[in-house]
């Protein structure tokens, strides 16, 4: 996880602690719409994965847009209101698009390595709204 923290710092522009949560809000999200397969060995060979996903469903709302694309979310239904509700997440730790968007690809990145490419497409498969952040 060490890695992976410092490499979303380097890239995206983060400090640590806001870098575990957003991975840790990533993770929380894949962990919930595909919680076999390849995103379980993700997150077992990922030290510290579990952590992070519970320290990010433990940190306080982001309010403002957050709530206000949670709320989209919810009416949206599925993984398309759940990415909506992710967006907002990572909106309320003061990532913008951008950010989200590197984010995202440094995670699948590190995922590549950690369990190979086909097991990160089969997770983007199973997962149609990750296909934008590939």
């Amino acid at each position: 996880m060490e890695d992976l923290i410092k490499r979303i710092c380097d890239a995206v522009g983060l400090d640590e602690n806001t870098a575990k949560i957003s991975i840790g809000h990533v993770l929380g999200f894949i962990q919930k719409e595909f919680p076999e397969g390849p995103v379980a060995e993700l997150l077992a060979k990922v030290p510290g994965a579990q952590e992070a996903i519970d320290a990010a469903a433990a940190a306080p709302g982001g309010g403002g847009l957050d709530s206000l694309l949670g709320g989209l979310g919810g009416l949206m239904g599925g993984a398309k209101g759940d990415i909506m509700a992710l967006a907002g997440k990572l909106s309320g730790l003061g990532l913008d698009m951008s950010q989200m968007q590197k984010l995202a690809s440094e995670i699948f990145a590190h995922a590549d390595q950690v369990i190979g490419k086909e097991n990160v497409d089969k997770i983007v498969a199973a997962i149609p709204a990750l296909g934008q952040f590939r």
